[in-house]
């Protein structure tokens, strides 16, 4: 391979990697924020991301509702679901001293009737795909090409990033999950609710999924299997950092752009393989994570 191609195909691995990568990043901001919170892992994160994709589905194709308002009712039903699965069963469990694996048993016991669901519905058994809002036109990048439809994907991905980052950073709601996930004791103390901010947490995590699946659903094809797409968000919650939520946007742009580069440089086949070797060599190297904290040993 000349240096001529090899360069060509660093720069086609990255931009494309970014662009994958940020919908990972979005995920894995779903899975960190809820950990933080709660100290339980969500295993029916792609699951919900799924019931994105058909929410939308179903309201444009079955329902006859206009692309306009389809989009914000997806959101809102993906934030409503998932703060109403916290209120009715991850607090009924917690207030019944629920352990954390009871609690992460009821996360799997949400991914497993979320995907019966759909089968049974039948919606699952033809894949589709949104339309897209933007056109297909090649854009060139130096000299790798994107879609119009990806630039827009990675745009608005990172503008909801920066949204989160915002809503964290500057509003009283924000302040008060970070003081829950960096202490929910000492937030309890000072009159925090927890019930209701990890309600809201919860909620958050659902509308970053349906802005997830309705970005890259114009993309690819939705089944029940996208759910798979999980892994690869904790893959980058693990790389960046299980606690830290710039670390999940961080790790989400890794495993994003590593994928792509092994696709083009290795094999395709090897894509599946790269996710879990990034994690293999984080936990090796820093189990933490890039931008995870010191690694604490709590003594029970």
């Amino acid at each position: 391979m000349s240096f001529s191609d090899t360069w060509l195909f660093l720069q086609q691995g990255v931009l494309s990697g970014l662009v994958t990568g940020s919908v990972y990043a979005l995920l894995a901001l779903a899975i960190v924020a809820v950990f933080k919170t709660t100290d339980v892992p969500n295993f029916a994160q792609g699951e919900i991301f799924m019931m994105g994709g058909y929410v939308a589905l179903t309201l444009l194709l079955i329902v006859k509702l206009p692309y306009a308002l389809v989009i914000p009712l997806t959101v809102l039903a993906l934030a409503a679901g998932a703060a109403l699965f916290q209120r009715v069963v991850m607090e009924r469990v917690t207030r019944s001293r629920g352990v954390g694996v009871q609690l992460v048993i009821a996360t799997l016991g949400l991914a497993y009737f979320l995907k019966g669901l759909v089968r049974q519905t039948g919606l699952g058994a033809t894949p589709r795909s949104l339309p897209s809002l933007v056109g297909n036109d090649a854009v060139i990048i130096g000299d790798a090409a994107l879609t119009r439809l990806d630039v827009a994907i990675f745009v608005f991905a990172v503008l909801t990033m920066v949204l989160i980052y915002l809503l964290f950073t500057h509003t009283r709601v924000g302040r008060a999950m970070r003081a829950v996930g960096m202490n929910p004791r000492g937030a309890q103390i000072v009159g925090i609710r927890l019930s209701r901010i990890r309600m809201l947490v919860w909620a958050l995590s659902g509308l970053i999924s349906a802005i997830a699946a309705l970005l890259i659903s114009p993309k690819i094809l939705i089944t029940p299997d996208i759910a798979h797409i999980a892994i690869l968000a904790y893959a980058a919650a693990i790389v960046g950092g299980f606690t830290s939520l710039p670390g999940a946007v961080l790790g989400g742009f890794v495993i994003g752009v590593v994928e792509n580069l092994v696709g083009l440089f290795v094999s395709t086949n090897a894509i599946v393989v790269a996710p879990f070797l990034a994690i293999l060599l984080t936990l090796l190297l820093r189990p933490q994570g890039i931008l995870g904290g010191k690694v604490e040993v709590k003594k029970v």
